[in-house]
């Protein structure tokens, strides 16, 4: 797909709008979404996720969040070779493995961003079957121990068959 701009280059950054309640799509190319961004400018603040993450990551780490970082000697993922401090000063994630090495870490961040460590979000209509499955488990489950609590034994029953049936279908996969 090309970019709607420029009409030239490969598309790559899909940009959505929503100004007066009026959705804009555009699919850009690289070049083009800077020039946006860069127009943009003067009328929004720009935020950079990566410092935006870095800061946090700063409280979290127990780094300075002012002056120059001091990087102490902490844990490194095994996989790639990130430091708590390139972790604490860049924001990003070197690899997968990263979360595992540095999970009890996050959580705080993760809590502090999204309210949450579990994602509860939106999933895609086109990839999320499996996921959408799951959220319906830990749904009816919580329907299930709700049922028990107030001792509604049938409507536990049809919740537990319910349960039984998507689980079958996780496997089945």
């Amino acid at each position: 797909m090309e970019c709607e701009r420029c009409h030239q280059r490969p598309a790559t950054v899909h940009l959505t709008e929503i100004i007066n309640n009026e959705k804009r799509t555009m699919r850009l190319c690289e070049q083009c979404a800077r020039e946006l961004q860069a127009q943009a400018m003067g009328f929004f603040p720009q935020i950079n996720l990566h410092n935006f993450l870095a800061g946090l990551l700063h409280n979290e780490f127990g780094f300075p969040t002012t002056g120059p970082t001091v990087a102490p000697a902490g844990a490194r993922c095994e996989a790639c070779g990130l430091t708590e401090a390139q972790f604490a000063r860049q924001g990003l994630l070197g690899c997968g493995e990263c979360y595992r090495y540095f999970g009890p870490r996050l959580e705080p961040v993760f809590r502090r961003i999204h309210g949450n460590t579990c994602h509860t979000g939106k999933v895609p209509e086109r990839t999320g079957g499996k996921v959408r499955v799951i959220n319906r488990l830990e749904r009816l489950k919580a329907q299930l121990r709700e049922a028990i609590s107030r001792e509604e034994f049938e409507r536990a029953a049809e919740l537990r068959d319910a349960i039984r049936e998507l689980e079958k279908e996780l496997q089945e996969g």
